[in-house]
């Protein structure tokens, strides 16, 4: 059965880090885009960094550009977020999903994932 497992999350001052992982398992992930999404209480779900099957592409929402990076390894069918310089306005449930049917150019849209993960919870204290 194919499932993706996050993991990492917490509570963390403003300006700290978190790594975020998700874990992959019941089938072949290493030839698909990979992408972490978050959503805030009352908010929609929201684009966060994807990462192409190769991890060649990579690509961030404007808000985290420069604070968060996005990474795989393939080997240990295993995907990263790590989160610096982390903000009040970064509190969220974090999502990791698989885009396993469309073409990485619809990596920003929630709607090309097929595989999602149960979330793991991150805030960040003022």
């Amino acid at each position: 059965q194919a499932q993706l497992v996050e993991s990492g999350g917490g509570l963390v001052q403003a300006g700290g880090s978190l790594r975020l992982s998700c874990a992959a398992s019941g089938r072949t992930w290493s030839t698909y885009g990979m992408g972490w999404f978050r959503q805030a209480p009352g908010k929609e779900r929201d684009f966060v960094a994807s990462i192409s099957w190769s991890g060649g592409s990579t690509d961030y929402t404007d808000s985290v550009k420069g604070r968060f990076t996005i990474s795989r390894d393939n080997a240990k069918n295993s995907v990263y977020l790590q989160m610096n310089a982390l903000k009040p306005e970064d509190t969220a449930v974090y999502y990791c999903a698989a885009n396993t049917q469309y073409p990485y150019n619809y990596n920003d849209r929630d709607w090309a994932y097929r595989y999602w993960g149960q979330g793991t919870q991150v805030t960040v204290s003022s």
